[in-house]
Parts: C-alpha cells; sequence; structure tokens
C-alpha cells in the first residue's frame, strides 16, 4: 500500500532550503567577510562531502580548534550536513588539556586555525586516532598539515543525500570545568531541534533579524544566537573578538535586532566613555546568560542599552528559563519560567520534590536535554533525578525555589553556598550588596576555611578605574548593609577573575589557595 515517508525535517535540510530559495540573503558576517545563503550553504556542502568521500559519518567524531570567523560555522555544520559529531574545542585550554579532550571523543579528523596550531603540534604524537592526513589546517601552511582548500579540493557543492535521525549524535560540547575536569555533553538532532525552535520562539527570532554572537563559537552559549538565527533564516554577525566600542559601533552600522553578552560585557560596554553616542535603537532583543547580572547592572542596562532585556538561566546538560522585559518589574528578582518545552522541579535532599517556596536543588527536563556524558555512564546516573512518573529529570547542582506563579529564583551554586557558623549563606546575596558601592566594577564572593565559623565569606573586587576606596572602605561599607550572618571577613583587589568562555567566575580556582594554606 502507498505510504508518505516520515518528512521529518532537520537543520542541515532547513539550511538547504535558505540556501536555495533566498540564495542572494546575507547569512553570515565575519570582519570583512560576508557570505549570502547560497555560498554558505554551498561552502558547508563541500565540506560534508569531502568527509563523506573519506568515509566519515554517522558514529564519527570530528573535533574543531578555531578561533571566531566564517569559515568555522561552514565547518562544524558542514560535519553536522555529513551525518557526523561535531566536537568544538575550546582555545582557552592548554595543549595537555586538548590533548585529552580529543582523545576522549575520539575524534578522526580535527580542523584547526593558525591561533591553536602550536598547540596541537605540541601534542600531535599523542593524537593517534587521528589520521597523519586528517590534520585540517584553516588559513596556514605547513608541515603535517593539509590545507583546508587542498581537503576540500573539487568536493560537490551539492547537499549529500544523508539522512538523519533525531537521536544521531549532533555534537560533543566539553563543560566549562567550573566543577573539574570537563565532561563531554553529547546533545542529539533533537536536542538541538528543540534548541533552535524553542529559543527562536522564545527569543523572538525572526527572517530578517540581525544577531550578534560576542562570544566564542566553540561555546555552548554562543548557540543561543546561532541555531535561532540559521533556524529562521537570518543573518548572523560574528564578532571575532569582544570588544566594547566594537560592539556599540556594530550594533549601530549593522542594525542589529538580537545580541547576546555575559555579564562582564555588559559591565564594560556601560563604562565606555562614548557609549551615549551610540544609535541603540535597532535593538528587539537582549539577551544575558552565562551568570546572574547583578541588580545594579541590570537596572543600568533597562535604562541606558534597551528594555528589551532578556534573561536565560540554564546549564549545558540540558535546561533554561527565561526572564523576558514585562517580568522586569512584577518579578525583579526571578529568573523567568522555563522556555518553551521544559519543566521544572524543586527537591530536597532525599531527592523528594517539595511544594512551592521551599528552598531546594533545581532539577529540569524537556526536549532539550543531552543524551548522556560520552562514556561516563556514572557520571551520567549521578545527574538523574527520577520523577515518579519515570521522567528523567536532569540535577543542576544550583539552590533556587518556586513561588506560586511558578517563576523559579536561584539562591546559588550548591557547590558555592558558604556554610557559616551552621547558616547557609548565599554568595550571590553578598555579591548584590557589594556590587552597589561606587568603587566596585565587579566582585565574587567565596567561602575561605575559619577556625570557628568552619567558614567565611571573603570579597574579591575588580575596582572601578580611578577608584579612591580601600578595601577596608568597602570592607566597613559592606558590612553595615549585610545581615550578621553575611558579614564579610575581608576584601581583596583582584585585576581580574579567572573565568570560562562564557564569563561566568571559576570560584573553584578562586578558593584553591586559600584551602590549600588552610
Amino acid at each position: 500500500m502507498p505510504s508518505i515517508d516520515n518528512a521529518q525535517v532537520f537543520l542541515p535540510d532547513l539550511w538547504a532550503t535558505h540556501g536555495k530559495f533566498h540564495p542572494r540573503k546575507e547569512a553570515v558576517v565575519c570582519g570583512n567577510v560576508r557570505r549570502d545563503w547560497g555560498e554558505f550553504d554551498h561552502n558547508m556542502s563541500r565540506v560534508a562531502n569531502r568527509l563523506i568521500d573519506r568515509g566519515i559519518g554517522r558514529d564519527d567524531k570530528v573535533a574543531v580548534l578555531m578561533g571566531n570567523s566564517v569559515a568555522i560555522l561552514e565547518v562544524m555544520f558542514g560535519v553536522v550536513r555529513a551525518g557526523a559529531c561535531v566536537v568544538p574545542l575550546s582555545g582557552l585550554l592548554t595543549a595537555e588539556q586538548l590533548a585529552v579532550l580529543i582523545d576522549d571523543c575520539d575524534a578522526a579528523v580535527i580542523f584547526v586555525s593558525e591561533e591553536f596550531r602550536e598547540r596541537v603540534d605540541a601534542v600531535r604524537d599523542s593524537l593517534d586516532k587521528i589520521r597523519d592526513d586528517a590534520f585540517v589546517a584553516v588559513g596556514f601552511q605547513g608541515d603535517g598539515w593539509v590545507p583546508l582548500a587542498d581537503f576540500i579540493g573539487d568536493a560537490s557543492d551539492e547537499k549529500p543525500a544523508v539522512r538523519y535521525d533525531l537521536g544521531d549524535d549532533f555534537n560533543i560540547i566539553y563543560s566549562s570545568g567550573t566543577t573539574g575536569l570537563p565532561k563531554g555533553i553529547v546533545q542529539t538532532h533533537r536536542v538541538r531541534q528543540h534548541w533552535s525552535f524553542s529559543n527562536a520562539v522564545d527569543l523572538r527570532f525572526h527572517s530578517d533579524a540581525r544577531a550578534l554572537t560576542t562570544t566564542a563559537l566553540y561555546s555552548n552559549g554562543t548557540w543561543l544566537m546561532v541555531l535561532p538565527a540559521l533556524f529562521a533564516g537570518a543573518t548572523l554577525v560574528v564578532m571575532p573578538k569582544f570588544d566594547p566600542s566594537e560592539f556599540l559601533e556594530t550594533v549601530q552600522n549593522e542594525r542589529i535586532t538580537h545580541s547576546f553578552m555575559v555579564p562582564t560585557q555588559f559591565i564594560v560596554t556601560l563604562a565606555d566613555p562614548d557609549f551615549d553616542d551610540y544609535d541603540l535603537s535597532s535593538l528587539e532583543v537582549v539577551l544575558c546568560a552565562g551568570s546572574p547580572l547583578r541588580p545594579d547592572t541590570k537596572a543600568e542596562v533597562l535604562q541606558r542599552l534597551s528594555p528589551n532585556l532578556y534573561d536565560v538561566y540554564g546549564f549545558s546538560e540540558g535546561f533554561a528559563t527565561v526572564h523576558k522585559p514585562h517580568m522586569h518589574a512584577a518579578k525583579p528578582d526571578s529568573v523567568g519560567t522555563p522556555v518553551l518545552g521544559f519543566d521544572v522541579k524543586i527537591i530536597d535532599d532525599d531527592g523528594t520534590e517539595l511544594p512551592g517556596g521551599e528552598v531546594g536543588e533545581i532539577v529540569g527536563y524537556g526536549a532539550g536535554i543531552m543524551r548522556e556524558y560520552y562514556k561516563r555512564p556514572e557520571q551520567t546516573d549521578a545527574i538523574i533525578w527520577r520523577a515518579p512518573d519515570g521522567r528523567s529529570f536532569l540535577r543542576s547542582g544550583d539552590i533556587g525555589k518556586l513561588d506560586e506563579d511558578g517563576f523559579l529564583y536561584i539562591l546559588d551554586r550548591k557547590k558555592d553556598m558558604i556554610i557559616s557558623g551552621g547558616f547557609n549563606v548565599f554568595p550571590t546575596d553578598i555579591e548584590a550588596i557589594v556590587g552597589e558601592h561606587e568603587d566596585v566594577l565587579d566582585v565574587s564572593v567565596i567561602g575561605v576555611p575559619h577556625d570557628k565559623w568552619e567558614e567565611t565569606p571573603l570579597a574579591l573586587v575588580i575596582p572601578r578605574d580611578g577608584a579612591g576606596s580601600s578595601t577596608e572602605d568597602i570592607l566597613r561599607w559592606a558590612n553595615q548593609r549585610l545581615a550578621k550572618h553575611q558579614r564579610l571577613s575581608g576584601v581583596e583587589f583582584r585585576d581580574e577573575f579567572p573565568r570560562n568562555a562564557l564569563g561566568k567566575v571559576l570560584k573553584r580556582i578562586l578558593r584553591e589557595p586559600y584551602r590549600a594554606s588552610a
């Protein structure tokens, strides 16, 4: 009996329709390079077809270590179009760390741009899962490297006849390492399709949008701009490297409608001396993710940058909430409600679901959750909380609560919470107070060992340029405003904080010297 096939349209298929029906529309811009959808689509297919010619496809992994450019997008999504799994690697890692991850993900091919060549050359002898002719050089030439143009050669620019499955691996993203050695987060085509359409709906992407990325393209958070924009057939503008003045100029000149920044970027952009000279009226959506905005920074963003501020809270393993512009007045301290297609619950230490208003660990479920940690069954099992109906919610490691309207509130990371004299002390509460001081540009509060209280809060502060206050001045000022159990034992100045790719402060690294000396 005649039947119609399962007409599921996957992201590589959808991108091809943009290239076919809107070939002259601008797809990607980075620096002086501009690609229309026709060129962008053809270049993805060239990468895909050459990989297929070399036997790379389903179940194969391809590592990508490249800086922000149009080429990295064509390579990454060319890998996906071939049916293989792309593994974007962090440019913040050392050669030894990269070697561990390249081996861990079982990459058969690696694409590397010039700025990372030396790091790969330093550990090349240990990368025995990659064939000698599968080290692909993007933007440089050298012994043992195959230039990208030679690798692609005369590969066809026609979309390959690959059939995908929602359960196929789309990518492995390595966690930022805020709590230890990065783990490979496996995200399938199902996950990435949900990521694309759910964020496109919640963040109001449309085909005429012009979305600006300000963070590294290997980062999972950056894909909050990348995937919804490409899903909608919009234009993606990529900053090669973030600079506050260039951000402001790009928004003005490119008429950017959607942009994503992390809190640190908001802080330095607002501090730009020429900020008020730029026309930012094109902004329809300004997204913050990675870590929470301090209340004082959020107020300044809403007043000076755009009232169209969206806050996304989530974790790479697969859960998110969004706080939309109309929520700021009524629920200013919340991180909003779950992104389309997600559910959230609060559980206690025994794994029992808690009612609204009760404080516990945040767990999330939805079509966007990862398949697993790659080759780490024990760690995969540890992150699962099984609901009574059998659904596998993922543990966030964050402490929060739900109010009577279903809005989520984050109190702190479970691992960052300070227990001082038997009281739970949440660093974010203290950071919000200290951040209000006129001489504080940024602040991070950690727990340090104490003989009597076991732990006590310490504020590490990056002062504003020209600040006249001493650490003792800020300490006295803050402790006058803090509850007794929150009071700081000290304030120390820092020039910068260790951060991951999305600007999240690595408090584990900040705590290490204090715990070692104790």
